[in-house]
């Protein structure tokens, strides 16, 4: 099995079609529905790399990254967001928060293997 990948967002229909994605290229797919499950799926399971929503209730993909990044045994770990935000803005907060790379909805198949590669 290729790399663990965990995958954040509260949308049952976007985590299937990433843990598709991922699982069809060989990597081992780790599912949360927001974001204070991801800090706390990052923490025990140690993921190779974190494709995070945006939005999401109680914690959102910027608040939870930003736990991520202070934290000594998370900190290292990518974030990619993939989100339906799509302003220039949110790419810069993005960016601000230590983030690998930002993927608007809709997005290819090939967006998501290009960050996995």
């Amino acid at each position: 099995m290729g790399r663990k990948v965990l995958i954040v967002d509260d949308v049952q229909a976007d985590r299937s079609n990433l843990e598709r994605i991922v699982s069809d290229a060989g990597h081992q797919p780790l599912l949360a529905e927001n974001g204070a499950m991801a800090v706390e799926r990052a923490r025990r399971d140690k993921p190779d790399l974190i494709l995070m929503d945006v939005n999401m209730p109680d914690v959102d993909g910027f608040a939870a990254t930003r736990m991520l990044k202070a934290d000594e045994a998370t900190k290292g770990i990518p974030v990619v967001f993939v989100t339906s935000k799509n302003q220039k803005a949110d790419m810069a907060w993005g960016q601000m928060l230590g983030a690998r790379g930002f993927i608007t909805k809709p997005y290819s198949r090939e967006q998501i293997l290009a960050q996995l590669a």
